[in-house]
């Protein structure tokens, strides 16, 4: 039944989550995951056929939740300029929010990057992010509010600010919160395209 393989998936990736964030970082079996789950061998493989599948589809679907928040984020805005802030805020926020913080965590570990493949979905993940924030400066430039923006280089620039404040209040290394950097951030980006901060 569709309905009961979909939820079998579900508990699946739900007690992986769980296995990862209480070893941290320490490798974690099949047998664990689905001991957490509640689940049969068969049950695993009729969803997955390894655990590196399995710790890929999460990746996937976690990435996949977060790009579509961010091209939500991007649409709704009332400018580039508020579009540009509230991306950079909505990937920082990530790091504010407990739960998300420990999806993060346990997708970063050694265990999740250690994947066959997980190398490849990360830059892919990468790329949209990316093309995301180009998408913006490229509006922004036709719209005359980024005048000095050059979208695909000024992107990729963006991208590893954010990335490094991003790493940085996921390491507890941050001298701000969140929502400080975010606004730093963003601050710093306007400047340099040439814009002024929203409001």
């Amino acid at each position: 039944m569709p309905g009961q393989a979909a939820a079998e998936r579900t508990r699946i990736i739900e007690a992986a989550y769980r296995c990862l964030a209480e070893a941290q970082g320490a490798p974690v079996s099949i047998t664990e995951i689905l001991t957490a789950a509640g689940l049969s061998t068969r049950a695993f493989y009729r969803q997955f056929e390894s655990k590196d599948a399995l710790l890929l589809a999460m990746f996937r679907r976690d990435g996949g939740r977060v790009m579509a928040e961010l091209r939500e984020l991007a649409a709704s805005a009332g400018s580039p300029a508020e579009a540009l802030g509230a991306l950079i805020a909505g990937m920082l926020g990530i790091t504010a929010d407990e739960r998300r913080r420990q999806r993060v965590l346990a997708l970063t570990s050694g265990e999740a990057t250690r994947a066959r493949g997980y190398a490849a979905e990360r830059g892919r993940v990468m790329a949209e992010q990316e093309a995301i924030i180009a998408e913006i400066l490229a509006a922004g430039r036709a719209y005359g509010s980024f005048p000095w923006a050059d979208p695909g280089p000024d992107a990729r620039f963006v991208l590893a600010a954010l990335g490094q404040a991003f790493e940085d209040q996921m390491a507890g290394t941050a001298e701000v919160t969140a929502a400080e950097a975010a606004a730093q951030l963003t601050r710093f980006a306007l400047r340099a395209l040439g814009a002024r901060p929203p409001g």
